[in-house]
């Protein structure tokens, strides 16, 4: 696939990426907003240097790493994308407390028509933010959400340098341990 030129990634400022979804999915991931490269290519984590895709394989979701391009084909493990804001931005900063706000709360109600198991929000900051819990860390979290539980995961940015790949393989992993030994959803909804 050949790059974006700057002026296609900027011309794709705002643009909306369709989510990857279907109802009850054993875990939904959701990163924080698209980026240029997700929105201009229609792809999540699409950036270079993004290592969300080599993470979730190295955790044991996927057998193999997959490409952005190919991100339909979470569906057959149980696994989806969506986001905490909807907007592409080339910044995380570039985001309001509101829209993180009203983020949270489109996706609390995406999530109840959904029904996940687990809801993995793919960045601390975004969940703290998002779901007003200020001292939230990574891993799993005492909420739910929309009836699914909710775990706190690094953001795999590549200029998330506090975590390796290999240390942000190990949480998903942790994750991926849970969501594979978790009831459905049905079984405890509150």
């Amino acid at each position: 696939m050949t790059r974006p030129t700057p002026a296609e990634l900027e011309a794709a400022r705002d643009r909306l990426v369709p989510d990857v979804v279907a109802s009850g999915l054993s875990v939904l991931f959701c990163g924080i907003n698209p980026g240029l490269m997700t929105a201009a290519t229609g792809h999540h984590f699409a950036r270079p240097g993004n290592r969300f895709w080599p993470v979730l394989h190295l955790s044991g979701f996927t057998p193999r790493q997959l490409l952005p391009a190919e991100q339909e084909e979470l569906l057959s493990y149980g696994l989806g994308i969506t986001n905490v804001v909807a907007r592409a931005t080339a910044r995380a900063d570039e985001l309001s407390t509101e829209e993180y706000l009203e983020g949270g709360r489109l996706l609390a109600e995406k999530v109840a028509r959904l029904r996940p198991r687990w809801l993995a929000v793919v960045g601390v900051t975004a969940y703290r933010s998002a779901f007003q819990e200020p001292k939230a860390r990574i891993g799993p979290q005492e909420r739910t959400i929309g009836g699914a539980r909710v775990w706190a995961l690094p953001n795999p940015s590549g200029l998330n340098a506090h975590w390796t790949a290999r240390t942000m393989a190990e949480e998903f992993a942790r994750l991926r341990a849970a969501a594979s030994s978790s009831p459905s959803s049905d079984d405890d909804a509150a």
